[in-house]
């Protein structure tokens, strides 16, 4: 018998209704549309408005997507993996929380925190329940209420940023079809240039730390370009050589809608033209760990069985990876 692989079945994704537009953004902040375009791409980005409403609300919907398409039962689902840097609360997991309103009683689930990375990571890790053949079906969302903390009058970083969910199914595959290698990577000396300082065990939360503004977003934006253009590019290139794949064997790049110029560098490196790249970064903003499955999720009809797709993410943390999956399925 041929071995297990971890074949995506299903994706599903949610964007608030609000728009955060450039021209909103202008009466807000010192800046405007045409600075904001052309050094990051974004042209708006959704954000969540309403009363007591956190990532598992957008995460639960992204779900409740998959298990419509599939018609599938939630007490199916053995583990939910949710990949987000904005949890409703430090405890207990936003998967749980998902996992309790889409009704998924039977599922194990957890976070992971890897910044911009983490859905490339969920996903590499939910891969391997699937491998191990002990779990049948494996949902990882990647969620983020961005705008829970960020700074609106920074204008260095409340520009890049929205809010949305993306999840896909991960089942068992005998054709050799779905998730078939990845390289992550990660560097934690590269804290310093992007975190959020307080909140943590090591400042936790007081008066004085809520008045320093030291729960929003931190960012040193050229250090971090810096890195992400050659840690998205590098690694992205590195597993194309170990798997012997050229750009003519490769149908997309899904690159981390962080910016525009990082992901032209990497599709260049990868020396693939931009018919092959998969950019939504104008319409949603970067949403973190929900980036990679909402570009699946605009593309899911575009997508056959067969294609050889590269995911490509870079984060804070710094954190880093590529990984290769051989799509499983024609859209209907």
């Amino acid at each position: 018998m041929q071995k297990i692989t971890a074949a995506i079945t299903a994706v599903g994704g949610y964007v608030p209704e609000y728009r955060l537009t450039n021209k909103i953004l202008e009466t807000m902040v010192d800046t405007n549309d045409e600075w904001i375009r052309t050094r990051t791409g974004v042209e708006e980005r959704r954000i969540l408005k309403g009363e007591g409403l956190a990532s598992s609300d957008m995460g639960v919907e992204a779900v409740k997507e998959i298990l419509k398409k599939r018609n599938i039962d939630p007490t199916e689902i053995d583990c939910v993996i949710c990949a987000t840097v904005t949890p409703d609360m430090v405890f207990p997991a936003t998967a749980n929380l998902i996992c309790d309103k889409a009704g998924m009683v039977n599922a194990f689930g957890y976070d992971m925190s890897a910044a911009c990375s983490g859905f490339l990571y969920a996903l590499t890790t939910g891969a391997t329940y699937i491998e191990s053949g002990r779990y049948k079906k494996v949902i990882v969302v990647g969620a983020d209420k961005m705008s829970a903390i960020v700074d609106y009058t920074d204008r260095t970083t409340c520009i890049i940023f929205g809010d949305g969910a993306g999840a896909v199914l991960l089942e068992p595959n005998h054709q050799g079809l779905g998730v078939l290698d990845s390289i992550m990577k990660s560097d934690g000396s590269g804290a310093r240039h992007l975190h959020m300082k307080a909140g943590g065990s090591l400042r936790p939360a007081t008066a004085e730390t809520v008045a320093n503004k030291e729960h929003y977003i931190y960012q040193e934006g050229q250090a971090v370009f810096k890195f992400a253009v050659k840690g998205m590019a590098d690694v992205s290139y590195e597993l194309m050589q170990r798997n012997n794949l050229t750009a003519d064997d490769i149908a997309w790049l899904v690159p981390h809608q962080a910016n525009l110029r990082i992901i032209d560098a990497t599709a260049n490196r990868m020396d693939l033209p931009k018919e092959k790249v998969m950019i939504n970064i104008q319409k949603y903003g970067n949403t973190t760990a929900g980036t990679l499955p909402l570009c699946l999720w605009d593309w899911e009809k575009q997508l056959k069985k067969g294609d050889n797709i590269i995911l490509a993410s870079f984060g804070g943390g710094f954190t880093w990876g590529a990984t290769w999956v051989k799509w499983a399925y024609d859209s209907k």
